[in-house]
């Protein structure tokens, strides 16, 4: 029989409760049959939809629960008096209906919109399947016009065939039968069709795709797939795990069996086909052969399954259960050496026992059974190099312990996921400050839940500065701190009063430093201590005392401990006044080059940078925190010695630090950090307040270049065309017409503000007509009748001269200005009233003349150009005189008094944007 399953039976037949679901393109439709489900009450309670159920036994609801149909957000079920209830909450605008048929009760959910726009039945995607039966073969030749993913594998008595797609099979029955088939159910789904054919387990599957095609033979002799499905170990990436390499994998689907009722997980994948040949049965999880794609069915309910490009990755939170690597080697008798440890990541103190011998022959005897085991092959025990390994880590030859491990793991791979080897190795790691590496180590699977690898954790987390994350795998790994050797114990509390300090809890850092004070340590880790302890003593306020211990420990031959002590002393020292900040200088930058490449380091270079900033050496300071760069991201201080060099050069150029400085000084000092130049309107304000200094001193051409750059390399858009509008009018005070049209044309955009484009396009007017283009300059302003526009078009109409015309607006430029004669005129007011008469006269506007003469006789006193104003006032007499005003109107400028107001106007917009962020 061929049929559709509609909708298909989740639920194995013969449930109480037998929960169906099936869709098309208006709606989904869910079933509740058996002898239970059928009598089913269905209520609406606002958006939640309840579904009562007459039985106390709770119903599989995994399906709808893991996967819920569209418009239902979440689904749960509750137990109420003699009963269970399902309760759907729906989504805004979700619909739903209810009613009896065909001995089932059902709930129709319709998505917005979806059941006004219902019309006819609509005709479904459908998928022609031609069917072909010869003797012991069936094959099935599924059409879907396009390239589409799919999955096809056996479980017990039936082959599935899952699509990742949606669609209607055109499936008939084939007059010679189905072959080794027995029945053939498809369903479909909200997103996948799936097809559930019964044949014997002797009709094994075989599955290829040609194109939009996919063929699916069982029976016969069987086709192996193109490629086989690699399966590898992943304990690098966190939890132990399963990773499949399963190119073109698209996605993960979960359907249920109904005659097992339990959940498969189907990963579908595109063509060419590939296959997983044998079942695998693992503690969680049997992943089922295939034809194409691949299934597994899990044994737990927190497995979880992901897809990264063409990796899938199967896990549970705690990782997977699997065997030791270990497990299939060859076993050999216990040999002498040292003894693993009761937990993967701890170091036993009689690791370094070396025996009557000394270190050279116990050394040289572990070597050679390492060795000899090495050339046993790659099915060789490994406890020899085990024990090799341990006694190198418990000497403290950790390089040495390093290749040994790295040598192992090389020969045979699997032994990456072997817990002892991994914390040997991260412990080796962590010893010689291999900080990233031992972190990768001790994050693998086999090691997540360890205590052992908490404390590692938390000494990393400390030398890392990541004081929260310290504390808390301190906190986890407490109860095996003890089982270390004494020199780890004083190591691992010191790291711990250091992150216990750093949370400002000194008592918790008092207490584990006199821990660490009492296990019998060495001398270098007794000053470690001490130098803890010093800093424990100095946050309680007893500088004096703290800094006799800093002095003391300075004198230790460990540079890694003299180094960050005489730092501190030489600090106290400067707090008090006993030295000046030169002799402080003088005795910090030698500890620059002393000790390299920690905190320690970063701590330096942070100390000394803010001592050259408090003396105004602003270059000093900036090279200094410049030069450690980013050498060492991963510190946390790393990141707050950038932001005081961040700082450092916001003060000097934003807040005003380096206005005491010459402007060529400043400007060199800029250029050569010029790196530092923050990103957006503060970045645009500190080049701006330079370049206005610039201005200032008439050194024009340092000051747009500076504008120029910032356009070209650092800023776009609007932003990008007010810079270069800034360039361009220093550019023409420069007298550069030419290089200040290139600042307004190659900075064109569009959506400018108003004020902005009125502003660049009087400025390409002065430009044009700087160049002597005086009928272009008219045609770039237009009907732009702005102070500014009319200022360019009356020097345009002198050139051209239009004496009236140009007049006409150079007195309109003055306004009322005349009504206030007991205040002198500026010399751009002065030039704008000489041209005025110069052009009427010339114009031979009498009247207009007359009228300029009675408003401005009276500022002829404090004239300062008073001959020329008194003629231009007076107008020509004879020929004589207009020969002196056409002489006069010749040597009269404007640029000078443009000049005076555009500098005047940058300088009063930088002011006005200083105060707007002051505020």
């Amino acid at each position: 029989m061929a049929a559709p399953l509609a909708p298909m039976a989740w639920a194995a037949p013969g449930d109480p409760i037998d929960i169906r679901r099936g869709a098309n393109n208006s709606f989904t439709r869910l079933e509740f049959a058996g002898p239970v489900g059928s009598r089913a009450r269905i209520r609406q309670d606002g958006v939640n939809v309840v579904i009562r159920l007459g039985s106390t036994a709770a119903p599989d609801v995994s399906l709808i629960r893991i996967n819920p149909p569209p418009g239902v957000e979440a689904v749960e079920t509750r137990a109420v008096s003699g009963a269970t209830e399902i309760v759907l909450t729906l989504a805004e605008g979700v619909t739903v209906r209810s009613g009896q048929a065909d001995g089932a009760t059902f709930l129709n959910i319709y998505e917005p919109g979806a059941e006004a726009a219902m019309g006819p039945a609509e005709r479904a995607t459908v998928v022609p399947v031609a069917m072909t039966a010869e003797g012991d073969t069936l094959s099935l030749n599924f059409n879907w016009g396009q390239p589409t993913p799919a999955a096809v594998f056996r479980r017990g008595d039936a082959v599935w065939i899952v699509f990742d797609g949606s669609a209607r099979l055109d499936l008939e029955q084939p007059a010679a039968g189905l072959g080794p088939a027995r029945s053939i159910r498809w369903v479909r789904g909200d997103d996948f069709t799936a097809v559930r054919v019964e044949a014997p387990s002797s009709a094994q599957p075989s599955a290829r795709s040609e194109g939009g095609r996919w063929i699916v033979t069982l029976g016969g002799t069987p086709e192996a797939p193109d490629s086989n499905i690699t399966l590898a170990r992943d304990e690098d990436s966190g939890p132990s795990a399963l990773a499949a390499a399963v190119p073109g994998a698209t996605r993960i689907l979960w359907i249920q069996d109904p005659t097992v009722g339990d959940r498969i997980g189907v990963i579908t994948a595109a063509g060419p086909s590939k296959g997983l040949p044998l079942e695998r049965r693992l503690v969680d999880m049997t992943l089922l052969p295939t034809a194409q794609g691949l299934a597994l069915t899990p044994t737990v309910d927190d497995l979880t399954v992901n897809i990264a490009g063409d990796l899938v990755r199967i896990s549970r939170p705690a990782g997977l259960t699997m065997s030791d690597p270990t497990d299939e080697l060859q076993r050999v008798e216990a040999r002498p050496g040292p003894r693993a440890a009761p937990m993967p990541a701890m170091i036993l103190a009689d690791w370094s026992d070396t025996g009557e011998g000394g270190f050279s022959a116990r050394y040289r005897e572990l070597q050679a059974s390492a060795t000899h085991e090495a050339g046993e092959g790659d099915n060789a025990p490994v406890e020899a190099r085990l024990a090799l390994a341990r006694f190198l880590v418990g000497s403290g030859l950790h390089y040495e312990a390093i290749g040994v491990l790295n040598a192992l793991v090389q020969s045979n791979p699997a032994m990456a996921g072997q817990a002892e080897v991994r914390g040997l190795r991260g412990a080796a790691r962590a010893a010689i400050g291999r900080l990233a590496e031992a972190q990768a180590d001790f994050a693998s699977g086999p090691l997540m839940n360890d205590g052992s690898a908490a404390i590692w954790r938390g000494y990393i987390a400390a030398r890392q500065a990541q004081w929260d994350v310290a504390r808390s795998a301190f906190a986890e790994g407490r109860a095996a701190v003890d089982s270390f050797p004494a020199v780890w114990r004083a190591r691992f509390a010191l790291a711990h009063a250091e992150a216990a300090l750093h949370q400002d809890d000194k008592a918790a850092a008092q207490a584990l430093v006199e821990y660490a004070l009492s296990q019998g340590i060495g001398p270098r880790e007794q000053l470690a201590v001490r130098l803890m302890q010093a800093r424990l003593i100095e946050a309680d306020g007893d500088t004096v005392r703290a800094h006799r211990i800093y002095q003391a420990v300075a004198r230790a031959p460990f540079e890694d401990l003299a180094v960050p002590a005489s730092l501190n002393a030489a600090r106290l020292d400067l707090a008090a006044g006993t030295i000046t900040p030169a002799q402080a200088i003088e005795r910090m930058e030698p500890l620059r080059w002393r000790w390299r490449g920690d905190a320690t380091e970063l701590e330096v270079i942070r100390t000394l940078g803010d001592v050259y900033l408090g003396q105004g050496l602003y270059r000093q300071a900036l090279e200094v925190l410049r030069g450690a760069g980013d050498r060492l991201p991963n510190l946390p201080q790393s990141a707050e010695l950038q932001a005081d060099l961040a700082n450092a050069f916001r003060a000097l150029f934003l807040e005003g630090a380096a206005d005491g400085l010459q402007p060529i000084q400043a400007v060199g000092l800029f250029e050569d950090f010029r790196e530092l130049t923050p990103p957006g309107a503060e970045g645009d304000e500190m080049v701006r307040r330079l370049s206005r200094r610039l201005v200032d001193l008439d050194l024009l051409d340092r000051a747009a270049a500076l504008l120029e750059y910032q356009v070209e390399n650092r800023l776009d858009g609007v932003a990008a065309a007010s810079v270069a509008t800034d360039a361009a009018s220093i550019r023409l005070m420069n007298r550069e017409p030419q290089r200040a049209l290139e600042d307004i044309w190659q900075s064109r955009t569009t959506l400018l503000p108003t004020a902005l484009q009125t502003e660049r396009r009087a400025l390409e007017a002065r430009a044009l007509m700087m160049l002597g283009r005086l009928d272009h300059a008219l045609e770039v302003l237009g009907n732009d009748t702005s102070p500014d526009a009319n200022a360019v078009r009356a020097d345009v109409f002198w050139k051209q001269q239009r004496w009236g015309d140009a007049a006409g607006l150079y007195e309109a430029s003055l306004g009322p200005r005349w009504q206030t004669p007991t205040t002198r005129l500026s010399a751009d007011e002065e030039t704008r009233v000489i041209r005025t008469g110069i052009g009427y006269s010339l114009a031979q506007d009498n009247p207009a003349l007359t009228r300029l003469r009675d408003q401005y006789q009276p500022f002829l006193a404090n004239a300062r150009n008073r001959d020329a104003m008194e003629l231009a006032l007076a107008g020509p007499g004879d020929l004589s005189g207009i020969r002196d005003t056409q002489r006069l109107a010749q040597t009269i400028d404007t640029f000078a008094g443009w000049v005076s107001r555009a500098r005047a106007a940058f300088r009063a917009q930088l002011e006005a944007e200083s105060a707007s962020r002051a505020a």
